[in-house]
């Protein structure tokens, strides 16, 4: 017997650059969910939704809203899946539209599948193009070459992470780098200068690091500024701002693996049963 209640939830993503980028799939749910409810920071973005939308809500409200409560952005997300539950639970199909990929910084869709599925509702994510995406495509990066490694600035620069200066490092949102209270959007020199000392413990001072801003529509051009790491404190900075330090060292063989490696015989895999 299926117990599934009538509400359902699907979170999609826009791209970085919607036109072009948007998958045919979530163009799909867009086009024929009862109602989109979207955190797109782009006013063009916003516009062509509230065109193609049956019926469209922008979640971006909320940001005054905590703006004018001092409250912090966890509220903030708070409320906004409580809108987007509102609508679920009234038995609608709701189109959850975040730009880039829906999941990647994007936790209130995270929270709202968790809390639909939770209530008995079907609840499914769609994956979309994501400031990765465009910024391995933009710069040439290869993220295989070398490895990547990936994580949130300030959660680098608080918790005990350890670091291969050997391969790439993609630091997001070093714009907000050290904001600890969740109520602000910026940072400033000083918590910068921590974030550089930090990184100054596996990187050179003078190491070349990239600033990249992926082009959100056509006649918007990509950022990919190069500063040495030392500059950083000094250097321009945006929410949407992403910190890329390439390798700063040659990989080293495991030569005791090797030599494993290679005096391994290859046998057969035994049969399973």
């Amino acid at each position: 017997m299926n117990t599934a209640k009538i509400g359902k939830l699907i979170c999609v993503g826009t791209g970085m650059r919607m036109a072009g980028q948007m998958t045919p799939i979530a163009l799909s749910h867009i086009e024929t969910a009862d109602v989109v409810i979207a955190a797109v920071p782009n006013i063009f973005a916003r516009k062509w939704l509230q065109g193609v939308a049956k019926e469209y809500i922008c979640l971006l409200g909320h940001y005054s809203d905590c703006d004018v409560d001092g409250k912090n952005r966890r509220d903030t997300y708070i409320r906004m899946t409580a809108t987007i539950m509102e609508h679920v639970r009234a038995g609608k199909t709701v189109c959850a539209a975040f730009y880039g990929h829906p999941g990647i910084f994007a936790c209130i869709s995270h929270m709202a599948i968790a809390d639909a599925r939770a209530e008995g509702f079907s609840a499914v994510m769609e994956p979309g193009i994501s400031a990765e995406d465009c910024l391995v495509a933009d710069i040439g990066i290869d993220p295989a070459k070398f490895g990547m490694q990936s994580m949130e600035t300030t959660q680098y620069m608080i918790y005990q992470r350890k670091i291969d200066p050997s391969a790439l490092l993609i630091l997001w949102q070093p714009g907000l780098a050290g904001e600890l209270s969740m109520k602000r959007f910026d940072t400033n020199q000083a918590r910068l200068q921590i974030l550089v000392d930090k990184l100054a413990r596996d990187y050179p001072l003078d190491h070349e690091v990239i600033l990249y801003e992926a082009a959100t529509h056509p006649l918007e051009a990509t950022r990919i500024d190069r500063l040495m790491l030392k500059d950083l404190p000094y250097a321009r900075l945006q929410q949407i701002t992403t910190l890329v330090i390439p390798p700063a060292y040659a990989l080293q063989i495991d030569q005791e693996i090797v030599d494993l490696l290679n005096a391994t015989t290859i046998a057969p895999l035994a049969d399973a049963a």
